[in-house]
């Protein structure tokens, strides 16, 4: 007889599709910097300036929430593998980018726009690699405190779990991301505590209401 593999929980498919979306479009929107409106206040609080955040880091606690949303419903190995496929879109997306950038424009391509996607798209090799590796030890770092905390205090505080893993996800992304593409081009100290400090401020605000949401989703869909 032909065996068959079990299907795929509905749950897992579509949180694999958003994920996937979410890897690519991460590092576009990073490209816009946001100020974060009253909590921008906290910067000053640090000796710090008005707090400001790449547009990105909204992508990247969808990431996070989702990731841990898998391990939640899924168990923390189906997890970990959707983080490991995430290195397909991101690369591939990279890669691509380098060959748009490459091939020459239409002649009848309006300059400034022409300008404006050279400015969004391109990169550095120390900036894409930066964003590989962040992204890699980030998310599997979120997926495995997830998991142990998970370990440790069962199906309970869900928000709790979600929120202390996805800070400290942020945190190793935001060291591993600008010291790999901005270490010696700039003073980057300033720069790390000023977006650490706003992206474990998001996370604490945004994600206990997002896992609880996705979980939810994620349980309808399995029906």
């Amino acid at each position: 007889m032909a065996s068959h593999s079990a299907p795929i929980a509905r749950s897992l498919f579509v949180f694999s599709i958003f994920y996937g979306g979410m890897v690519c479009i991460a590092g576009v929107l990073g490209n816009k910097q946001v100020t974060l409106g009253p909590l921008s206040a906290i910067g000053p609080m640090f000796g710090l300036g008005p707090l400001a955040v790449e547009a990105g880091i909204f992508a990247f606690l969808l990431l996070v929430t989702i990731s841990s949303a898998v391990a939640e419903l899924h168990g923390r190995a189906t997890a970990n593998r959707l983080v490991q496929v995430g290195f397909l879109p991101l690369i591939a997306s990279i890669l691509l980018s380098i060959v748009v950038l490459s091939v020459p424009a239409a002649s009848d391509m309006d300059p400034a726009r022409r300008d404006a996607f050279a400015l969004m798209m391109g990169g550095t090799p120390r900036i894409w690699l930066g964003g590989i590796i962040a992204y890699g030890v980030s998310q599997t770092l979120n997926v495995t405190l997830f998991a142990m905390l998970k370990g440790r205090e069962g199906s309970r505080l869900l928000w709790l779990r979600a929120a202390v893993a996805s800070m400290l996800s942020q945190i190793a992304d935001t060291l591993l991301f600008v010291s790999i593409a901005f270490y010696g081009v700039f003073p980057i100290g300033e720069l790390l505590l000023g977006q650490m400090l706003a992206k474990v401020t998001l996370s604490a605000i945004l994600v206990p209401p997002i896992i609880y949401a996705l979980v939810a989703l994620g349980r309808r869909l399995d029906r």
